[in-house]
């Protein structure tokens, strides 16, 4: 390897080692903030070398007489874990009917599916509140549950369909010879193949109901309260605590970064899928 090779490839990790440390940096100043007082976070310039107290995450958990998280943290576990396992569910038939059985103008529906997310999702807003205080679900878990799998369907059916793609016609036409009904085909020959690429999909759908905000915080109250409509709770008249802040954001985003870590291998091998021919 000649020497400029060498030397670009040297700077293009420098790059990379910078840009991970850029990244890297907020959510380790946010972890060390979560660990010093009101009084020392609220310095400025902020003090690194502050003393380390708990204080903050016994604020969050309610220690102190405070609200108790648990019940927020489990809406948004259910509402999380429920949405994403439905919209596995529809969206494994729908991309199996668009990639390997594919229907007629197949891109059409595809087009069809992108068009609902170019829609504002404040642009919905008010008609879904109204059909919900019409219909007394207003403050139920299970509306915010039929909100987030219609949300994530659509980019669930487009990355589902281009892992699905990738699974060999000949192992499916074998499993059809040997009599396997469609339940059978999906459930165990297509599934198991594309494992990695639904299991990305699931990740991705998972974050997005548990960071949603907006349609949380109009319809929940004090019932179907989520984890993130809980965090700004901590934002009142009277200021901004930013050590129980920072205490709250690292807790509520726990459980986003252990899914993250467990599936990162699956993850990876289904963005990846269909990269390389």
């Amino acid at each position: 390897m000649n020497s400029p090779v060498r030397i670009r490839r040297s700077g293009l990790g420098v790059v990379a080692w910078l840009a991970g440390l850029a990244f890297a940096l907020p959510l380790a100043w946010m972890v060390l903030t979560s660990f010093h007082s009101e009084q020392d976070a609220a310095t400025n310039p902020p003090s690194v070398a502050a003393s380390l107290t708990l204080d903050g995450y016994r604020e969050f958990f309610g220690a102190d007489g405070g609200a108790s998280p648990w019940p927020a943290l489990i809406n948004s576990t259910v509402a999380s874990l429920a949405s994403t396992l439905l919209v596995l569910l529809l969206a494994l038939p729908a991309a199996y009917a668009l990639s390997i059985r594919p229907v007629k103008k197949w891109t059409d529906v595809l087009f069809f599916f992108l068009s609902t997310k170019m829609l504002p999702v404040v642009a919905g807003l008010l008609p879904i509140y109204l059909f919900a205080r019409n219909t007394g679900l207003l403050d139920n878990i299970w509306l915010l549950v039929l909100l987030y799998t219609s949300m994530n369907l659509p980019i669930a059916v487009w990355m589902m369909q281009s892992f699905l793609a990738e699974v060999p016609v000949a192992v499916i036409e074998a499993a059809r010879v040997d009599g396997a009904r469609l339940p059978t085909l999906l459930g165990r020959v297509v599934a198991p193949i594309a494992l990695p690429g639904i299991a990305a999909t699931a990740l991705i759908c998972f974050i997005f109901s548990w960071n949603e905000l907006l349609f949380a915080r109009v319809l929940s109250g004090v019932v179907a309260q989520t984890a993130p409509v809980f965090l700004t709770g901590f934002i009142t008249s009277q200021g901004l605590f930013l050590a129980k802040v920072c205490a709250a954001s690292l807790v509520i985003s726990l459980p986003v970064l252990a899914a993250g870590f467990a599936a990162q291998d699956k993850l990876v091998q289904g963005l990846s899928l269909g990269a390389v021919k």
